[in-house]
């Protein structure tokens, strides 16, 4: 009896040991993206989103709204905003205003406000990258160059974890520019 008692904990103790930990609460997602493509007429101080930059603006909601975001952000610029209509009217969400300047005090206001949510955000070239570093991720490229509109970030962030990123694209492919290798 005792050998029963004492092999039955053992393979209990085992079984337990075996398994996988428990993954705790759900993750908190924020994707990023750039703004659409935007009219390139020099001299314009806020200008607004090409055809292409239209479609690529669907493409994003198509994307992302099946994803259940809670809250969008945006840049206050006409071509972020129009970037971000077409998922805020699919998720009747309204978009909320953020100072790209100041990224670490955002990336402190999306751990705090949003744990276990999806959030959308919207910005620029020169300021995705260095949110992405606020919010605790290394982007695999040095910069996002004028010509490349379609990436998408998702930051994964765990409590007691290492914030994770995984790179995608969406939309149509950025057109080749010439001297620019294909990808």
């Amino acid at each position: 009896m005792k050998r029963f008692l004492l092999s039955a904990l053992l393979g209990l103790v085992l079984a337990l040991g075996s398994r996988p930990a428990l993954a705790g609460p759900p993750a908190t997602i924020i994707y990023l993206v750039r703004h659409g493509e935007k009219d390139p007429t020099p001299g314009v101080a806020d200008p607004l989103l090409t055809p292409a930059g239209q479609a690529r603006a669907q493409a994003l909601a198509s994307k992302l709204a099946g994803k259940h975001p809670v809250a969008l952000f945006t840049t206050d610029t006409r071509r972020t905003r129009a970037t971000l209509a077409p998922l805020a009217q699919a998720t009747h969400l309204t978009p909320l205003v953020y100072s790209p300047k100041e990224a670490d005090a955002f990336a402190i206001r999306l751990y705090k406000e949003y744990p276990s949510h999806t959030v959308v955000v919207v910005g620029h070239s020169n300021t995705l990258l260095p949110l992405l570093a606020a919010l605790g991720v290394k982007a695999p490229m040095l910069e996002i160059k004028d010509e490349e509109y379609d990436y998408l970030f998702k930051v994964e962030l765990r409590e007691g974890r290492p914030a994770r990123l995984k790179v995608s694209r969406y939309g149509a492919a950025a057109p080749l520019i010439s001297g620019a290798s294909m990808r």
